[in-house]
């Protein structure tokens, strides 16, 4: 039997600011009861206890996430396997030439991970360091103790072996995710979408402008919309429980094929249109969106891929990318 070959792809470790990261931090005090630290959570009290409390959670967080690492490094080496590990932030090219690949931290990882593959490799998530609900409620009058959510992620330090087990021995089918393809002016994006597409002016407080409209085939399938409004979101099944929940959304079987789109704060939207600005975007169908604002984004997955448009540009959104396959936990399964 040939050795599978394996790539682990690590969230790194500075995105847990350390003590030493924070020379400073007490003279960024920007009012008397407010202490602004590089984190996205803001401490309620000035006191330098609660400082002590939030940098000692994220020295916690980070040693959480480094054990992990090491714990998943050495069930590897006791398999029979070769395998490679790289931090996410290093990673460039298509991934190619795997059996698996593991990804290490949360969500986060496993979307990056996502965009550098196609529907050939499989891909397990271990969170590495999950949320503890007695550690939310504690600090809960203190700051925001949130960790991984790991919605996507079959995998803790708890059950990896076992999991990684039941994989190489064929015990565990992957599930097949759907993901947005998206093309400009007809030419495909290299980068699929596995939770959402949010397309918006760059600066949050500028009006964007747009229309949209349904697409089988070569023949429209729904009335034109004309927007203006914060912008426009397109989910997958995956992505249904994040943002577009969130702002009145409804949550898709994980198995679905179809998107679901929400205009963000639509302006005014005449009678006609009002029931336009959230609906489903069939397996079959396209949604071809004009943009008229000077200049726009398409956000892919959060803030960090984007591609940039301006007034006039086509954007033609549908569930026909590759799937992901992905190891699922059994609460998504049921």
């Amino acid at each position: 039997m040939a050795r599978r070959r394996l790539l682990l792809l690590l969230k790194p470790f500075d995105v847990f600011p350390a003590h030493q990261n924070h020379p400073n931090v007490l003279p960024r005090i920007t009012s008397p009861k407010v202490i602004s630290v590089d984190y996205p959570f803001i401490c309620p009290s000035s006191s330098v206890l609660n400082l002590t409390w939030v940098l000692s959670y994220l020295d916690n967080r980070r040693k959480v996430h480094k054990d992990a690492i090491n714990f998943c490094q050495d069930i590897l080496r006791q398999k029979y396997v070769d395998w490679e590990a790289i931090f996410r932030s290093n990673l460039s090219q298509p991934i190619r030439d795997v059996d698996l690949v593991i990804t290490v931290g949360g969500d986060g990882t496993l979307l990056q991970a996502s965009h550098f593959m196609d529907d050939s490799v499989p891909v397990l998530g271990v969170n590495s360091d999950p949320t503890q609900a007695e550690e939310v409620e504690k600090f809960s009058e203190e700051f925001d103790a949130t960790r991984s959510t790991g919605y996507l992620c079959a995998a803790t330090v708890r059950n990896f072996e076992q999991m990684l087990d039941n994989i190489l021995e064929g015990h565990s089918v992957p599930s097949e995710l759907s993901r947005v393809s998206i093309c400009v002016n007809s030419k495909l994006l290299s980068t699929y979408a596995l939770n959402d597409v949010l397309i918006a002016h760059p600066c949050p407080a500028t009006v964007s402008r747009f229309s949209f409209r349904m697409r089988k085939g070569i023949q429209p399938c729904s009335p034109l919309v004309n927007c203006r409004s914060s912008g426009l979101r397109v989910s997958t099944a995956a992505g249904s429980t994040a943002a577009i929940l969130s702002a009145g959304g409804f949550a898709m079987p994980i198995s679905c094929k179809d998107l679901q789109y929400m205009v963000r704060e639509p302006i005014l939207p005449g009678e006609a249109s009002s029931s336009l600005m959230h609906g489903v975007v069939k397996s079959d169908e396209f949604m071809d969106n004009v943009w008229y604002c000077k200049e726009g984004m398409i956000y892919v997955d959060g803030s960090h891929v984007f591609c940039p448009i301006q007034h006039g540009d086509s954007i033609e959104l549908s569930s026909s990318a590759p799937v992901l396959k992905v190891f699922l936990p059994n609460r998504l399964l049921t």
